[in-house]
Order: structure tokens, then sequence, then C-alpha cells
């Protein structure tokens, strides 16, 4: 178990101290408020149904910067045929239930306690949602946390080939015209890779993301 054992009170210690695998702490809850302070951060939770709620902050940190948005030429082909039809905050909840449910099998940290948390911050305008559709059905889709110019990628979905792929292209455009600066990746995966991730020091995260939260809060009641 980490060190850091959280209470009741708003504040969580200094991702530096986080273990080597980057846990920082447990326990704590879901509200808006301590999910916020987190991402915030530069911590998110992670945890599976039987364990408490652990808060992760890994050294180096997965990030995807918009601009550099890797597509490949068979990508170049699907979304040249427009297969598929990407909408915004269409279907939040449609979207994380699909995330924890493709997962569902093999364990998934996306509990029914995390779906509510997430729809809170969705309701709130921090959380949201990129969906895939082929026709009338949801094929495929993303959802995350904005704060400032940073994207905060938490899970994705598809159940037909390159759905997710063409919706997170598709954000990552919207990012560059939006002037985002990162987009959060958290750990490494093969996947992502492909896309264009890349591992950067927690420092380097941090600074970014620091920058960010301090725009924020700085013109926010929040």
């Amino acid at each position: 178990m980490p060190v850091f054992k959280l209470s009741e009170d708003l504040i969580f210690p200094d991702p530096s101290l986080a273990e080597k695998d980057g846990l920082l702490a447990a326990y704590g809850d879901l509200s808006p408020e301590r999910l916020i302070l987190a991402y915030s951060n530069g911590i998110f939770p992670w945890f599976s149904e039987d364990e408490p709620i652990l808060w992760w902050s890994p050294d180096p940190r997965f990030v995807l910067y918009p601009k550099n948005i890797r597509i490949s030429h068979s990508m170049k082909k699907v979304l040249k045929r427009n297969i598929y039809k990407i909408s915004f905050d269409a279907c939040f909840r449609d979207v994380i239930s699909n995330c924890a449910g493709i997962r569902k099998e093999s364990g998934t940290w996306i509990t029914n306690d995390m779906i509510e948390a997430y729809c809170k911050l969705h309701y709130m305008g921090y959380a949201h949602s990129v969906e895939a559709w082929y026709g009338n059905k949801l094929v495929g889709g993303l959802y995350g946390i904005i704060i400032g110019k940073c994207f905060f990628g938490e899970s994705m979905f598809s159940i037909m080939d390159n759905a997710s792929k063409t919706a997170m292209i598709t954000l990552c455009k919207k990012l560059q015209d939006e002037n985002f600066v990162i987009v959060d990746c958290q750990v490494y995966s093969k996947h992502l890779e492909s896309l264009g991730a890349v591992n950067i020091s927690r420092e380097k995260f941090l600074e970014i993301v620091k920058k960010e939260s301090k725009k924020v809060f700085e013109s926010s009641d929040f």
C-alpha cells in the first residue's frame, strides 16, 4: 500500500513522492472537487472494484501533442471514405458505459461509482466525450477531462475497425484548432504510440498542467 492515506480534507501529497510505479495515495473520494484538484496536479484515479480508491502520477508520463498526431496511410484512406460520423458530447454516459463494458471481462477500473462521478463532471462542463457513429449506431469513442488547454484522456472503445482512431484523430484536429497544448494518455500503450504519443518526464508534464490549471482557477469561482 502507498505511504499516503487521504482523509476528508481536499489535499494531495506532492506527485514527486509517488512510488516507482506511480502510485501516490489511497482512499479519499470521487467528489467533483477532489477529481478536479487531482487532474490539475497531474494525478488520476485508477483502481478495481475490490480495492480502495488509488491515485497515480507516473513518471514518465505518456502524452500526445495535438499538432503531432500521426495519421497512417491506411487511416488517411479511412478518413477520406467518411465511414464514421464524429460528434462531441452527444452521449457521454453511453461512451463511458461502453468503455466500462468493453473491459468488463478482464476487469475494469470504470466502476459504477466512477461512471456517476464522471457524469457529474460532464454536467459541470469538465468531462467530455467524442463519439464515432456508423449510421445511427454508436461504434466507438473516448472521454476525458478538460482543464485549461489540456485534455486528460481516460478511456476509449471501439466495436468496429478504426472507429476509436477516427474519434481520436478528429479530436486532435479540433484541439489543434483551439490551441490545446497536450493530450494526457497517462501510461504507455502501443495503440497510442502509433498515433504519435510519446513519454515525457513527470516534471515537464506538471509544468504544463499547472500552468494551464492556474489560468483556469484564477478566472473561476470553482
